[in-house]
């Protein structure tokens, strides 16, 4: 089993346009709302708040839905 994914780490995602790039920038482990919609994170079964890196945009996505990326440096 990989490691759990962590705040800061490169992931990406797929979206109706491709495949997308972005950080973690919040780990939801709790029922939260998030733009409005509530997310039903866990301990458990954490949600990810991502930036895409190209558009900038915020998404929430469940940690089965991202893939670790390399860091662009390594």
């Amino acid at each position: 089993m990989p490691p759990p994914l962590k705040l800061h780490d490169r992931v990406s995602w797929n979206t109706p346009q491709g495949i997308t790039h972005g950080r973690i920038v919040r780990v939801i482990s709790t029922r939260s709302t998030v733009d409005g919609k509530i997310v039903d994170g866990s301990e458990v079964d954490p949600h990810y708040e991502v930036v895409s890196e190209k558009s900038g945009r915020h998404a929430v996505h469940r940690g089965d839905a991202l893939r670790r990326l390399k860091e662009r440096y390594e």
